[in-house]
């Protein structure tokens, strides 16, 4: 069990640090709504920090709190948590320079609709909530605080993101909306 923490730990912090470094290589916004990268990306940080704070005290550490003993169940979760971060990170390569922290313009937008955009219209936030939901059944039980913590953000993020997509690309995007699926391919 303290194996799938560690892989999975170690793979986030590669993860995010490669999310990180990519990220500089993107093309410039034209507008950031600051009133949301503030208020809810500062909410979100104190949430978690105030969770993580507060639950990891023994013994609540996130540690001490796997969902089961069963290696077959550990080992799902752990396939899941590392498709997440593979289909993520597919994503934000089909992106290439069009990626942004969400709910951001890009000058000179492209819509991308091929990989794994052919099926989904935000496949980054589809692979980080699997990735987090495989984190809770192969780490800790508290990964699904983090997993609902993304989901609304991620939700709130996808609905405000369609709208901008509807007036940058009003000819293009309706068709592409009716032949994708938001976040779970074919399903939702």
């Amino acid at each position: 069990m303290r194996l799938y923490s560690t892989i999975i730990g170690v793979c986030w912090i590669a993860f995010w640090l490669y999310w990180i470094i990519s990220a500089f290589g993107s093309k410039k916004g034209t507008r950031l709504n600051i009133r949301h990268f503030f208020v809810i990306r500062i909410a979100l940080i104190v949430v978690a920090a105030t969770l993580f704070s507060t639950l990891n005290k023994q013994p609540y550490s996130f540690q001490n709190r796997t969902v089961t003993s069963n290696e077959p169940v550990l080992i799902l979760g752990l396939i899941m948590f590392l498709a997440g971060l593979t289909l993520a990170v597919w994503a934000r390569i089909y992106l290439g320079k069009n990626w942004g922290m969400p709910m951001t313009q890009k000058k000179d937008p492209e819509l991308v609709t091929s990989g794994p955009y052919r099926y989904i219209r935000h496949p980054i936030y589809s692979g980080i909530l699997l990735a987090a939901l495989g984190s809770a059944f192969a780490a800790s039980i508290y990964w699904l605080l983090v997993f609902i913590i993304f989901a609304i953000y991620f939700i709130y993020s996808a609905l405000v993101e369609e709208k901008l997509m509807m007036r940058q690309f009003p000819k293009v995007y309706p068709g592409y909306k009716s032949k994708t699926k938001m976040l779970i391919p074919f399903i939702l």
